[in-house]
């Protein structure tokens, strides 16, 4: 705490909340190759998380329809959060507050405030990532893919084990000192892990070819999904460059069937016919050859300048396209964190607050009331500056780059192991490539380094194919679970933080006490998660439910920073013009986004 008397502390916004406290600004670490490691801040953990159960989700559900083409929208997607979390950083590096902190001291009140943010952040309760990691986990222990809407036996072995999942992301938030410290090392561990195992599918089974179509996916800038048969002249013939699915045949558009059985009872079709195989019947397959042929993409700047029309989009993947642009990075809320480990980092003026402490091993780490702020001046603003280029440096080489690679690696199983065009189910888009890798790890086809090599014997076969089998589903597992510990810790900090705080009644408490209260939002988080799993049978629609609400949460978010850090923050040091802009206009791209989604969902387009 600083000496000074509070009377000289500034105190923008409500007064219902608390002033800040004074203190120097201490300076920015310098920057050397050999201790980057050192350097490296909350860009990892939440970087790490990128590489998450959305990207696991959305991504190779996009790409396995429409290969690389879509990528853009996350490359947007990306490079707009890359510039939010700049921005929410900015305002704890000047107050050693997180970003919600300052939200809720913008007028009118606190309690407005809350009112607004529980509504934009029950995207975030939504259990969506331990019951789809209970998928993979399942697979692994029964042989097979689980089937919990055929099998009844399936349905409660589901739901122990989600259970179960959801129960343990609790541990590292219980035990290891500071939380962050503890989501640091289980990021760490699934990085390398992860990204390994990944790297080596790659490098041994997968076709340049692939690579290329998913890096220059990311470029594409305005292609959108369309329905369109394959021969586009008219001739008869698969001309170069008709054949969108690569299944080397001239494909016509597959019509959807409608509902046609009522399961139910309640005289409404709801679902469709079965094959012999149990399979449910969604289209006419005209060819034979399981998958739903028409999907294609156009681009439509070049529709626009050669027919002057704009292309007529299909909407029928909206929901997990915008999945993947909610998702891409980290998402709604879920970025919110990034501020709240710089201040636990101890970077900026986070260095004279504290951290918050697990309940278990946290003793002698305590968090302010209050945070501090620097007298802005010749001698605090060159620090200030080092301090900024510190947290562009974090989020640029660190999170950005994670976020293209957590986008690229689980798409690269769907580009390269599953045929183009294929839809996977609710169920099983977590685990759908599992079996693709087996085949291909098994009998490597010409084109990839497994195959050209002459190791091709040791690095293939059956037994080698089924071990990449499990590998895949259990990384799946990994990343999902991982993603729904800091998820579930990302909800529980933003509100802690507000309520120690905003509340009169915690601001008497002692500042050890902070841990109580993280358990008890804690055990009351969990309550509602649990509720919500054993209640909702379809964990793929959970998803859809909660990245629609993430992207109206960013939007607003990112309008909500754009005040904060032009009202609370001293002049010198508030955003310029060019980042408001960017802030304004990136969240009317996710409220677009997020309102297309919801009128999917809704049945509305």
């Amino acid at each position: 705490m600083s000496d000074k008397p509070a009377t000289s502390a500034p105190w923008p916004g409500s007064h219902a909340m608390p002033q800040w406290d004074v203190n120097e600004l201490i300076d920015a670490p310098k920057f050397h190759w050999r201790n980057i490691l050192s350097m490296i801040g909350p860009g990892l953990v939440m970087g790490a998380a990128a590489i998450g159960g959305g990207e696991w989700l959305a991504g190779p559900a996009v790409t396995a329809k429409y290969g690389g083409s879509l990528l853009w929208v996350a490359t947007l997607s990306i490079l707009i959060q890359v510039l939010y979390n700049i921005e929410i950083s900015r305002y704890t590096l000047y107050t050693g507050e997180p970003i919600f902190t300052g939200k809720f001291r913008l007028f009118p009140h606190p309690y407005f405030w809350v009112v607004i943010y529980l509504m934009l952040d029950w995207g975030s309760i939504a259990p969506y990532l331990a019951v789809n990691a209970a998928v993979p986990l399942e697979a692994i222990l029964l042989g097979r893919l689980p089937d919990p809407d055929g099998s009844a036996s399936d349905w409660w072995f589901h739901k122990i084990v989600s259970s179960c999942l959801y129960g343990g992301t609790m541990i590292p938030l219980i035990f290891g000192g500071k939380v962050y410290n503890s989501l640091k090392f289980i990021m760490s561990f699934k990085l390398v892990v992860v990204v390994g195992f990944l790297v080596i599918l790659s490098l041994f089974y997968s076709r340049p070819s692939s690579w290329v179509e998913i890096v220059s996916g990311f470029t594409k800038i305005g292609n959108v999904p369309i329905i369109r048969a394959e021969d586009l002249n008219g001739n008869g013939v698969l001309d170069p460059g008709e054949d969108f699915d690569l299944d080397g045949r001239l494909d016509i558009v597959e019509p959807s069937l409608a509902v046609s059985i009522d399961s139910d009872g309640d005289g409404k079709p709801d679902t469709w016919e079965k094959d012999a195989a149990g399979k449910l019947i969604k289209f006419e397959d005209v060819d034979g050859d399981g998958k739903q042929d028409g999907s294609n993409v156009e681009n439509v700047f070049v529709s626009l300048a050669t027919k002057g029309t704009f292309p007529a989009v299909d909407l029928s993947l909206i929901a997990f396209i915008a999945g993947l642009a909610a998702i891409a990075g980290n998402g709604g809320l879920t970025n919110t964190p990034i501020s709240n480990f710089t201040r636990d980092q101890g970077w900026g003026m986070g260095h004279h607050v504290g951290a918050i402490p697990s309940v278990v091993g946290g003793h002698g780490i305590t968090l302010s009331h209050v945070g501090s702020v620097f007298i802005v001046n010749e001698e605090s603003l060159p620090r200030w500056r080092r301090w900024y280029l510190h947290i562009v440096r974090d989020q640029t080489c660190v999170w950005m780059l994670a976020c293209f690679v957590g986008v690229a690696l689980p798409s690269i199983l769907s580009v390269e192991f599953l045929p183009r065009g294929t839809g996977s189910d609710d169920w099983t888009t977590a685990a759908a490539t599992a079996g693709g890798v087996e085949r291909q790890v098994a009998n490597p086809p010409p084109g990839v380094l497994a195959y050209e090599s002459g190791l091709s014997k040791t690095v293939s076969g059956p037994k080698l194919g089924r071990a990449f089998w499990g590998f895949t589903l259990f990384c799946g597992f990994l990343v999902m679970i991982t993603s729904n510990a800091t998820t579930m810790d990302g909800f529980i900090r933003r509100w802690v933080d507000v309520i120690w705080t905003a509340s009169p009644r915690m601001r008497e408490l002692d500042t050890s006490y902070i841990r109580y209260v993280y358990f008890t939002v804690l055990c009351c988080y969990c309550t509602l998660g649990f509720t919500i799993l054993w209640l909702i049978d379809k964990p793929g629609f959970v998803f859809k439910l909660s990245s629609t609400g993430y992207n109206f949460a960013f939007a607003f978010s990112c309008w909500h920073t754009m005040f904060v850090n032009t009202i609370l923050l001293p002049k010198e040091i508030r955003p310029n013009i060019f980042i408001r802009i960017g802030l304004f206009l990136g969240g009317c791209c996710f409220l677009f986004i997020g309102v297309m989604a919801a009128l999917k969902l809704a049945g509305k387009v």
